[in-house]
């Protein structure tokens, strides 16, 4: 199952004007003028976008360098140490200030633009970083979340909340509401708050929103998960279909990283999957995937079911691509493309917007 899209122009009313494939390039000017993105019907096998050559070689290429830092690693210390080490080896960001703070106990880095005259402090990302809940850092996403701040002319905070299996359940959830609720005591606006999410990090900006929603706290403007995992049961038929495609498809790690996270919890309960959880209520979600992921189907089942209870969602798929490809924008072609989508599906759910 793939998704085809429908992109809206703002020209007086909105109204349907462009049709584009998830994963395609758009030419610069088209990208500026869209005005919000939303799902379209699913498209049949023969008209599946198909990856480009380059793409194919700049993923393999990844791999290469995956590979060098992942070969040895199997238990989960050695995985987090591996992740730490590739990703140091990446650039480092650029045109933006950082300045470290304590967001009601939780470690995390404040990063903007750096540019005079940026508003400081009406736009603001949560950012919760991936990991499958055990590795991440302020250092392994410090690039891809400078490059948010650039992109979505936003205050991006990045969490450092605490791993497993140290602190397991629910500290990483604790971790991440309580930084959104420092941002509102700070006196960013929930609506001009989006939280995103990678991997693990999904899950999290999901089910801390579910958990606000359930408190009947102010929610955010919108969520962006990319490539979340949604279903800690691993139910989905994607995790043995993708298995020998995806450098994240050895179901033992799977296994390891989920016990060192829920310890004895049920992996059903809503609490900790939210693909089992009630969905109503959620902000607008925008849900980006890679076709060869073993998560495929946690995003495409997940949004399918709050699609079922009335949230907004927007679902991308990009033929070809890994798990986290995004992390790698100076590598990928695709990752680039991908972010930036990202980034103005923030900038249409701000309440407050930027000045062009």
């Amino acid at each position: 199952m793939r998704s085809a899209w429908r992109f809206e122009k703002a020209i007086g009313r909105l109204r349907p004007a462009v049709t584009e494939m998830a994963g395609a390039a758009l030419p610069a000017a088209t990208a500026v003028a869209l005005s919000f993105l939303c799902l379209s019907a699913p498209l049949s096998a023969a008209e599946q976008p198909a990856q480009t050559e380059g793409s194919k070689a700049q993923v393999e290429e990844l791999l290469d360098k995956w590979g060098e830092h992942y070969s040895k690693a199997s238990t989960l210390a050695e995985r987090r140490e591996a992740f730490e080490k590739l990703m140091l080896k990446t650039p480092g960001p650029s045109r933006v200030q950082i300045r470290q703070v304590d967001a009601g106990g939780v470690d995390a880095e404040l990063i903007w633009p750096a540019r005079v005259h940026y508003p400081i402090g009406k736009r603001a990302v949560l950012y919760v970083h991936g990991g499958g809940f055990y590795s991440g850092s302020l250092d392994t996403h410090r690039a891809s979340a400078a490059s948010f701040a650039k992109a979505a002319s936003a205050d991006v905070l990045l969490i450092d909340y605490r791993l497993a299996p140290e602190y397991p359940y629910p500290s990483q959830i604790d971790d991440t509401l309580t930084a959104y609720l420092w941002l509102l005591d700070s006196g960013y606006e929930s609506g001009n708050i989006v939280v995103l999410g990678d991997s693990a990090g999904g899950n999290l900006a999901i089910e801390a929103t579910l958990r606000q929603i359930r408190l009947k706290g102010p929610v955010p403007a919108a969520v962006i998960a990319i490539s979340p995992i949604t279903d800690l049961a691993a139910t989905g038929a994607s995790i043995k279909a993708n298995a020998a495609s995806d450098p994240f498809g050895n179901a033992l790690q799977i296994e390891a990283a989920r016990k060192a996270y829920l310890g004895d919890r049920s992996a059903v309960d809503p609490k900790v999957s939210p693909l089992y959880a009630d969905m109503k209520g959620l902000p607008p979600l925008l849900l980006q995937v890679g076709s060869r992921e073993i998560a495929l189907d946690d995003t495409l089942r997940f949004a399918d079911k709050a699609r079922e209870a009335g949230v907004d969602v927007t679902t991308e798929v990009l033929p070809g691509m890994i798990h986290q490809w995004q992390l790698f924008p100076f590598w990928l072609d695709d990752a680039r493309r991908s972010n930036q989508r990202a980034a103005e599906f923030a900038l249409q759910h701000f309440a407050d917007k930027p000045r062009q």
